[in-house]
């Protein structure tokens, strides 16, 4: 069944973006190293302020993510049908209720955050809320408890770290050289690990951000894939996605820090088609996304 490779392709895919990004980071560190004389003690600074960066992260993303999308805790009395199409896909899946909140902005969208199925949250605007029909709202919710339940929401959490520590260390990097505190050694090997460590200090962070998108882009898929197998109708998400993208009202409250978690771009009409500066799209083309859900 093409679902099924469709979810097994997206998988192996964002799983070699992330083996890319465990090598990155060493490579990184070494060459930085070198430069400097210092071998790993930046390494080792920049890993205690990762390491409580990400534990607060972990704990308390979500709440961050909510309180910078304006997001308000929803009732189920003032949103029945966003509560029982919800409940409905929770009992068919067998995963927990997530906690509901809802934005109130015309602009069509969604996401969920939170760091397992036990701790999930699933935000809607009001506009997605009014403008979709059930079969549609379906679609979009399938695709939202996928993410949590492919844990997205925790591996998105994890590569938004590593992003977070590869401009650390080339800020630490940068800083060395800027306060000359680098070790001076003998011999020419130093001088071109300090030539290679200043260009990656400069392109690493921009090098980073795009496997972070390319992995968001991937899961987009996977969600996608995954919500469909769920529902069993690809066209009720197709269709969502169609009514979403023609949509142009950007979402008030969006920023990048939190664009990468919507189903679908919030900050409208910035989508972009040709190669090189789609690699800086939060999201994979709707197009794209539309044409593999109705080939299912």
């Amino acid at each position: 069944m093409f679902i099924y490779s469709q979810i097994s392709s997206n998988k192996t895919k964002t799983w070699l973006i992330i083996i890319l990004f465990v090598l990155f980071i060493p490579t990184v560190v070494y060459i930085y190293g070198q430069a400097t004389g210092y071998g790993l003690t930046i390494v080792g600074i920049a890993l205690v302020l990762s390491g409580l960066t990400s534990l607060g992260s972990y704990y308390y993303s979500d709440k961050l993510i909510l309180t910078m999308s304006s997001a308000k805790k929803a009732s189920k009395s003032e949103y029945p049908q966003f509560y029982r199409v919800v409940e409905n896909l929770c009992i068919a899946t067998g995963m927990p209720m997530p906690n509901f909140y809802v934005i109130n902005d015309l602009s069509p969208n969604a996401f969920a955050t939170g760091r397992d199925p036990k701790h999930a949250v699933i935000c809607a605007t009001t506009g997605i809320l009014e403008k979709l029909n059930k079969t549609e709202l379906e679609g979009v919710m399938a695709h939202e408890l996928s993410h949590i339940k492919n844990y997205d929401i925790r591996l998105m959490s994890i590569v938004v770290i590593l992003v977070g520590l590869v401009a650390i260390l080339a800020d630490l990097f940068l800083r060395s050289l800027w306060f000359g505190g680098q070790r001076r050694r003998s011999g020419s090997a130093q001088g071109i690990f300090l030539l290679i460590g200043i260009v990656l200090a400069l392109l690493s962070p921009i090098i980073a951000t795009l496997i972070k998108l390319a992995v968001s882009r991937k899961r987009e898929f996977l969600a996608d894939a995954s919500g469909a197998l769920v529902t069993r109708y690809p066209e009720g998400l197709a269709s969502a996605l169609e009514k979403i993208a023609l949509d142009k009202q950007p979402l008030k409250s969006a920023n990048n820090a939190t664009a990468h978690l919507f189903i679908e771009n919030p900050f409208r009409g910035k989508d972009v088609h040709n190669w090189f500066t789609g690699l800086f799209n939060t999201h994979p083309p709707v197009e794209e996304r539309i044409r593999i859900l109705r080939s299912m």
